[in-house]
């Protein structure tokens, strides 16, 4: 079955690909050279991530799926949350993004966050479901790590003494928010 993941994003479909196996064939939007910038204008992830599986779904007519995650920083009042692709500025910056948490952090005892990923699946049929993974940590105060994309340098998982950007896709996978949003939609597929 071929679902389409709405998406430019080539990490993103590598790790869920990865995950979901053989059983499903995921499709990006740069396979169906769509290359245009998808909205986010709702304020919560859940939003944005319905916005985007809806204009995909009625633009190619197919099963698709969007996601949409945010760090959430506890001493920051959830930020940068719904606005983390573009904490730094609007050119999406992950350096930027990451330099302007460190900062925020500077001096501060709690630095607990979570990552939460939210995903809209619309079936062949235009029927909507919602899905949710948590993964609770938190923010270092320097980066370590070249794998992962994102804030990942910066954050540790609860139970780990390596960042996200040194674990490897397997091990992410199995406890990231987005792997296990992930996990819940493709147990939804198989059922």
């Amino acid at each position: 079955m071929h679902i389409i993941f709405a998406t430019q994003n080539p990490n993103k479909v590598l790790e869920i690909q990865n995950q979901i196996g053989e059983s499903h064939a995921i499709e990006s939007l740069l396979d169906l050279n769509f290359l245009e910038e998808l909205e986010e204008t709702q304020e919560t992830l859940e939003g944005n991530a319905l916005q985007k599986a809806r204009f995909v779904y009625q633009k190619f007519g197919k099963a698709c799926f969007a996601d949409d995650t945010g760090l959430e920083i506890e001493s920051l009042n959830g930020e940068p949350g719904v606005y983390s692709a573009r904490y730094g500025g609007p050119e999406k910056s992950f350096e930027k993004n990451i330099d302007l948490v460190l900062s925020k952090l500077k001096g501060q005892g709690n630095r607990k966050a979570q990552f939460r990923t939210a995903i809209a699946y619309i079936d062949k049929i235009g029927k909507e479901h919602h899905f949710e993974g948590v993964c609770k940590g938190d923010i270092l105060k320097n980066k370590i790590g070249e794998g992962g994309f994102g804030y990942d340098p910066i954050f540790r998982p609860e139970g780990y003494q390596e960042t996200f950007a040194q674990l490897s896709i397997a091990v992410k996978n199995e406890i990231s928010h987005r792997g296990l949003a992930v996990s819940s939609l493709i147990k939804f597929l198989k059922a």
